[in-house]
């Protein structure tokens, strides 16, 4: 088993889900995955969270324990030992600490970029801001009914392996353990303003189109353990 990387509790999640043809995201997948098909097709998913109580290899960096982060994924999967492995691609991770950005580009790879960002949290929901380009880019989400458990909510939740492609052409491979999350369908959301100048306009389209759901979890303390190579760099 790989060693600790990262110890934090990840709290107060919004994810708005999104289903896309898989054209879009075939050139972004890591050799050695495939596309997670699950639910009949891929999923781009936009997600916001508190970084809680955080430690890189064991240490707390002083302020950067407590943050927001925002980001774009997909869904992947490999062949393991004990079978698929169900795990995420980032396209694009935002954080307001330059320290967390600076460390996950230089050890994983990681799409990290900084920006301001601010967040309130309720008792039923939470809302998230990120500033790009001068505006505000708004995500808010709450639930007043009770949690839910199905394929899709599993799909989304429960993935507990990273991939990232290198430089070089390889792939690295993380772990990302948690328990289960509580997880509930939101009742009411909210997506705010232009997201194609930080995504793209291929991805800001898609996250201006109505989402397939938008679910909100309560989180739980992760372990996220260092990268591993599953695909060796590409031949020259």
């Amino acid at each position: 088993m790989a060693a600790v990387f990262l110890t934090a509790e990840w709290r107060h999640l919004l994810l708005f889900n999104f289903a896309v043809e898989p054209a879009l995201l075939a050139p972004l997948v890591p050799r050695g995955t495939e596309l997670d098909l699950a639910g009949g097709a891929p999923h781009v998913s936009l997600v916001a969270f508190r970084f809680v109580r955080t430690r890189v290899l064991g240490l707390p960096i002083p302020f950067h324990r407590d943050f927001d982060e925002i980001n774009l994924r997909f869904y992947v999967r490999s062949r393991g030992p004990e079978g698929w492995r169900r795990g995420v691609v980032f396209i694009r991770e935002v954080v307001a600490k330059p320290a967390i950005a600076l460390a996950a580009r230089a050890i994983y790879n990681e799409p990290y970029v900084t920006r301001r960002t601010r967040s309130h949290v309720d008792r039923d929901g939470a809302a998230y801001e990120l500033r790009n380009e001068g505006a505000w880019l708004t995500l808010r989400a709450h639930h007043d009914g009770p949690p839910v458990w199905d394929d899709h909510v599993e799909g989304m939740t429960e993935n507990h392996w990273g991939y990232t492609r290198q430089s070089d052409g390889g792939t690295i491979e993380y772990e990302v353990e948690h328990p289960r999350w509580t997880v509930w369908r939101a009742a009411r959301f909210e997506l705010a303003g232009d997201f194609a100048p930080l995504y793209g306009p291929a991805f800001g389209a898609v996250v201006a189109s109505p989402p397939r759901s938008v679910l909100v979890a309560d989180g739980s303390a992760v372990v996220v353990r260092r990268g591993e190579p599953i695909v060796p760099p590409a031949e020259v």
